[in-house]
């Protein structure tokens, strides 16, 4: 017999789902929720079913835009920069790199990285219409921005691969040493990439 009536117990289990949510904080959520006024609840839920119904994905860069729009503010400002574009993982990343105001060309999000243990190749990220917009977009350089992570690292590899025939410039972000950071505290692989990626005083 439950202890709890089934729509507590199917909201927390839908917040499990969440990543970075466990078990107890989905419990701590749902009670929270359960004690809050309606409007609370209600602008929550309304929230939600807005996020899928007024949201899309830009035509050109894939990064998400309203969807009122069939590309994104970005891709349509006549003021950024068109043969740049900067290759991301999610749209997460290009928010990042717009926060610091230094970049003023174009993005192309690929929804994810590969990953053959997750399943995920090439055909489940925007590769092939990355290929395709090189093709008729003036672009005389690529950053590849993934993360310095195993897969970040597999996925820009695979890119140079498949870009290298075009002969349009290819740039990484620099990796090394964060700010303010101690070398003794730096692991193994951020020190080589620091020594690596060294520059001239």
């Amino acid at each position: 017999m439950p202890i709890l009536p089934a729509p507590v117990t199917n909201l927390s289990t839908a917040l499990e789902r969440l990543p970075g949510i466990g078990p107890k904080t989905a419990s701590r959520l749902t009670f929270f929720l359960l004690r809050s006024p309606d409007d609370v609840s209600r602008q929550l839920a309304e929230a939600l079913l807005a996020l899928k119904s007024s949201t899309a994905f830009c035509k050109v860069c894939f990064n998400i835009t309203s969807s009122s729009q069939e590309v994104c503010d970005v891709c349509a400002n006549p003021k950024r920069a068109n043969g740049t574009i900067c290759v991301v993982e999610e749209p997460l990343d290009v928010i990042a790199i717009e926060s610091t105001a230094a970049f003023s060309g174009r993005y192309h999000v690929l929804h994810g990285v590969l990953s053959p243990i997750e399943g995920i190749g090439p055909e489940h990220l925007r590769i092939r219409e990355l290929l395709e917009r090189l093709r008729t977009e003036p672009v005389t350089e690529i950053i590849l921005a993934t993360n310095p992570s195993m897969e970040g690292d597999a996925t820009a590899l695979f890119l140079k691969q498949q870009l290298a025939p075009l002969g349009i410039r290819m740039t990484r972000l620099a990796r090394g040493l964060p700010a303010g950071g101690d070398l003794e505290y730096a692991d193994q692989s951020t020190l080589l990439r620091a020594l690596a990626g060294r520059q001239d005083m």
